[in-house]
C-alpha cells in the first residue's frame, strides 16, 4: 500500500495535475449548484474533453473531480432555494431550506460544507485502507441482497413521518412506487400506465419529480402566503451568522463521524450509491436521537442537515471500489465514469491496482487535494452565495420557476415533463397544506424500479420467494428494516407509558 501511495503523489503533485483537480472541482462545484444540471449531464459532456488530455490518470482525476464537487456544491440549491438538482442532496434540504428560511443560511452553507468535506475526506481514508477487503464484501451482494437494501431504503419513511404520521408517510411512499413504475420496465420491456403517451414510454424525469416536488410550491407558496417575506435589510444581518458554535460542533462532530463510515460502506455496494446513504444517514440519526432532539428534524436540526451532506459525499468516495476494482458502477454517475474509462483504454478490475498503480493510487490521492480545494473554494464564497437569499421576494419568485423549468427541460429536453411539472407541482401544493409529507414520495419514486428488478431476479432464480429465508445476509436486512420502522412507535410508546406513571405518581 506504501508503495501505492507513493505512486498516486507521484502522479498527482505536478502543477498539471494540480490544476486538473482544481478545475474539476471548480466545474462540478458551480454545475452542482444549478438545479436540473446533475453530475452525470456535465460529466458526459467533460468525456471528450477528458480523452483530449491524452493521459488516462489526468482524465480520471478530471471527471472525479467533477463528480465530487458536484455532490458538494449541490447542497447550495437545496438549502437556499429548496430545488435539489441532484438526487443524492434531496435530504440535505429537509433541514437546510428551513435553517435558511429562519436566517441562517450562511450557518447551514458552512455547516454543509464541513460536512461534506469531513465524510469526503474520511472515506478517501477508507478507500485507501479498505478497499482490496471491500471488494470481497461487495462479491457477497445478489440481487436477493439489493432487494432487502432497497427495502431497508424504503423503511426511511419512518424517519420523516412526525408524530401520528405514519400512515400518511405510507401512503405517499406508495404513491412514489406507483408513480415510479410509468413506462418501460428494464425486465419487460413494455410500456406501462403511459396513458398512450410516446413521452411517457421512458417514464417520468427525476428532475421533474424533485423539482415539482419541493421547488414549485415553494413559489407558489411563496406567492399564496405574504407573511414568509422578510426585508433584505433583515436578511441581511441574519446572513452574517456564519460560524457555528462549539454546541453546534460537538452535536455535528458524532453525527459525522458515524455517516462518514456509514455512508463510504452504502458506497461500496454497486447499485446503492449517494442517494440511498444520504436518505438512510437521514433517517439513522433521526431514530437515534432524543425525543427532543426528533422534534427538531425537518425544522432546521444540525443533525439532521450534516448526516445527509455527510453520507452523500462519503458514498461517492465508497462508489469507486466497486468501479476501480470490480468495473461495477455503483451508481449512474459511475456508469459515465465506466464508459469513460473504457474509451481510455483502461479496463477496471481486480488488476487495476497492480497492472496501473499510479491510476488507481492518482485518483485516491487526488480526492484529498480536491476536497480541501472544494472547503478552500465555498467557505470564503459562502457569505456571496447565501446573499442569494436577499434578493427581493418580487425577483425570487420568478428565478425559482426559471432555473425549475430550465432544469426540467434541460434535464429531459421534452416539453411534456413541464405538463407534467406543472400537474406534480400543484397536487404537491395540496399535499404540502395538508400536512402529507414528501420525502417518502421522492424515496418511493427513486428506489422503486430498483426495488422491483431486484426482486423480480431473485424471484426468478430461486423460482419463488424462498430467498428471503435461503440467504443469511437478505434476512438480516430485512430484520433491519423492520426496526427501523417499528423503532418510533416504540418509542412513542414506551414514553407514552412513562406519561402515565408519572401522571399517576402526581395523583
Amino acid at each position: 500500500m506504501l508503495e501505492g501511495m507513493l505512486a498516486g503523489l507521484t502522479t498527482i503533485l505536478s502543477l498539471k495535475m494540480i490544476m486538473i483537480v482544481i478545475g474539476g472541482c471548480l466545474i462540478g462545484t458551480f454545475i452542482g449548484m444549478l438545479p436540473g444540471l446533475g453530475p452525470m449531464s456535465i460529466i458526459a459532456i467533460m468525456i471528450p474533453v477528458a480523452i483530449t488530455l491524452g493521459d488516462p490518470s489526468a482524465a480520471l482525476i478530471l471527471l472525479a473531480g467533477v463528480y465530487y464537487g458536484a455532490i458538494f456544491g449541490g447542497s447550495t440549491s437545496s438549502i437556499l432555494i429548496n430545488a435539489p438538482g441532484v438526487a443524492g442532496t434531496v435530504a440535505t434540504s429537509f433541514d437546510g431550506y428551513p435553517m435558511a428560511r429562519d436566517g441562517k443560511a450562511g450557518k447551514a452553507l458552512t455547516i454543509a460544507a464541513i460536512a461534506s468535506f469531513t465524510g469526503g475526506t474520511i472515506g478517501a481514508v477508507l478507500l485507501m485502507g479498505f478497499a482490496p477487503a471491500l471488494v470481497q464484501v461487495a462479491l457477497l451482494f445478489h440481487s436477493a441482497e439489493y432487494f432487502a437494501l432497497m427495502v431497508l431504503g424504503l423503511s426511511a419513511i419512518a424517519a420523516f413521518a412526525g408524530r401520528g404520521q405514519v400512515s400518511k408517510a405510507l401512503m405517499m411512499t406508495c404513491l412514489g412506487l406507483m408513480l415510479a413504475t410509468v413506462g418501460e420496465s428494464s425486465l419487460f420491456q413494455m410500456p406501462r400506465f403511459t396513458m398512450g403517451l410516446m413521452d411517457l414510454q421512458s417514464g417520468i424525469g427525476f428532475i421533474t419529480l424533485a423539482m415539482a416536488m419541493f421547488a414549485l410550491p415553494e413559489a407558489i407558496l411563496l406567492i399564496l402566503d405574504k407573511t414568509r417575506s422578510k426585508t433584505p435589510d433583515q436578511q441581511q444581518n441574519e446572513i452574517s451568522q456564519l460560524r457555528i458554535t462549539k454546541d453546534e460542533a460537538k452535536t455535528m462532530a458524532p453525527v459525522v463521524g458515524r455517516q462518514s463510515i456509514q455512508g463510504f460502506l452504502i458506497g461500496v455496494l454497486p447499485g446503492a450509491g449517494a442517494t440511498i446513504a444520504s436518505f438512510l444517514g437521514y433517517a439513522v440519526e433521526r431514530n437515534i436521537s432524543s425525543p427532543k432532539e426528533q422534534e427538531e428534524f425537518g425544522k432546521g436540526s444540525v443533525k439532521g442537515l450534516a448526516a445527509p451532506e455527510t453520507a452523500n459525499n462519503a458514498a461517492c468516495t465508497g462508489s469507486f471500489v466497486p468501479l476501480l476494482t470490480l468495473g461495477i458502477p455503483g451508481s449512474g454517475t459511475t456508469a459515465i465514469l465506466l464508459g469513460a474509462l473504457v474509451a481510455l483504454n483502461v479496463t477496471p478490475g481486480p488488476r487495476l491496482m497492480t497492472d496501473q498503480p499510479e491510476i488507481f493510487w492518482g485518483v485516491i490521492m487526488s480526492m484529498y487535494i480536491g476536497n480541501v480545494v472544494l472547503l478552500i473554494l465555498n467557505l470564503p464564497l459562502i457569505p456571496y452565495i447565501a446573499k442569494l437569499l436577499t434578493v427581493p421576494r418580487n425577483y425570487l419568485i420568478p428565478f425559482i420557476l426559471f432555473f425549475t423549468l430550465m432544469g426540467v427541460y434541460i434535464g429531459q429536453n421534452n416539453a411534456t415533463e413541464l405538463l407534467i411539472l406543472v400537474g406534480l407541482g400543484v397536487m404537491a401544493t395540496v399535499f404540502r397544506i395538508g400536512g402529507y409529507p414528501l420525502a417518502p414520495l421522492l424515496i418511493g419514486f427513486i428506489l422503486g424500479p430498483m426495488l422491483e428488478n431486484n426482486f423480480a431476479r431473485s424471484i426468478q432464480l430461486y423460482d419463488g420467494i424462498s430467498f428471503l429465508w435461503e440467504r443469511p445476509m437478505t434476512g438480516v436486512l430485512l430484520i433491519l428494516s423492520l426496526l427501523l420502522v417499528c423503532l418510533p412507535s416504540v418509542r412513542g410508546l414506551l414514553q407514552r407509558r412513562r406519561q402515565t406513571k408519572a401522571e399517576t405518581k402526581t395523583v
